[in-house]
This record gives C-alpha cells, structure tokens and sequence, in this order.
C-alpha cells in the first residue's frame, strides 16, 4: 500500500485529492496530519515549476523529521481565451493570493460582460508533482475545456468552479456532483495520469 502527504494547505484541494486517491487504495494524509506546519510561497513561472516546489519543500520537511514517504502537490490554473490565457499560472495569485473567489469570479465575469457565449472559450489545467524519498521527481499534466458562465451558478466545488461551464452536461463544475467532478475534473485526469506513471517497484 502506497502512503502519500498531499502539499497543501487549500481545503478544497485537500479534500478533492484525498477522496480519489482514497478511492483508488492509496492511504493519504494531509500536511498537518504529517506534523508539517509550512507555507510554500507560489512564485513560479509554470504549472510545473510551483507543483514541483510545493511538494520538493514539504517532502524535505518530512525527511528532517525522519518521514521518509512520496509528496504530491498541484499546481492548477483558469486559461481564458478572450483574455489572452490569463489568470493562468497566476490564477491564485489573480487579484491578490488573499482575496476571496466570490470577488475574483465576479472580476472574470466583468471582464467578459459583453462577450458572446461562442467566445467564452477556456480551460482549467492542472499538473500534479510527485518527490519521491530520494529526491526523483515526476509530474503530470491534464486539462478540462469549457465556457465562461454568464454568470456565478452552483454550491459545490471551489475555486473558479462556479464560472466554469461543462457544455456537455449543461452545468458549471460547482453544479456536478463531487463523485462525477472527482472522475471528469483536471485535478483527476492529472492524478490518473501521475499515479499510472509511479514505478512498479518501491518508492525509495
């Protein structure tokens, strides 16, 4: 059985990591549940750069305090079409890291007040980063596209969930049920991507 410390303080990515790789066998703790108290500042350039930072910094957190265990860390983005890719890598940075999303969703739909529905193109990316005990590395990346609402719809999910629209089930991603979100979502296709790629053989 493989253990896994997920590299994040976001609840809702916690949360959202923790029930699909629960869902596939693996035993997950969370960074506190470790006994690891850090913040990892996100400056990086790319998805890759600040997954692989996150999980680089907390798996030598668990290695000085004799945890010797494989690190996962996502990095996730909203890509708009309309403008120009962005927020992008800087979408937790997007308006300030501590501003709440109710503000930085009502931002994105003003911005596109005026653009038709065939223009609202976007995707959400995410690449995951796996540190492994001596320090190998490996990542994955994945993306969903869908359409900018008109507006914000749904109580589940997080994020920008609630202005992500699935053309296919006529719904933003904060409207689908977690089980169907856990399955169809970026963070998942990354995770079933990484966990496929981890060595048959041991992990140190």
């Amino acid at each position: 059985m493989i253990s896994i410390v997920l590299a994040t303080k976001n609840p809702g990515k916690l949360k959202e990591m923790k029930d699909i790789l629960e869902e596939w066998g693996y035993t997950v703790q969370s960074m506190a549940e470790a006994g690891v108290e850090l913040d990892v500042l996100e400056d990086g350039d790319t998805y890759e750069e600040n997954a692989l930072k996150k999980a680089s910094e907390v798996s030598r957190a668990l290695k000085r305090a004799g945890c010797r265990i494989l690190t996962l860390a996502d990095d996730s983005g909203l890509e708009v079409n309309a403008l120009s890719g962005e927020p992008g890598v800087y979408s937790s940075r997007f308006l300030g890291a501590d501003t709440p999303h109710v503000i930085k969703n009502q931002k994105i739909l003003d911005l596109l007040w005026d653009v038709p529905k065939e223009n609202r193109t976007a995707r959400f990316v995410c690449v995951v980063a796996a540190v492994f005990p001596d320090g190998r590395t490996l990542t994955a990346r994945a993306a969903v596209e869908g359409r900018i609402a008109h507006d914000v719809r749904g109580a589940e999910g997080f994020g920008f969930d609630p202005i992500f629209d699935l053309p296919e089930y006529d719904q933003t991603m904060a409207e689908i049920p977690a089980l169907l979100k856990n399955k169809i979502s970026h963070r998942a296709k990354a995770l079933q991507q990484l966990m496929e790629a981890l060595p048959a053989g041991g992990l140190e």
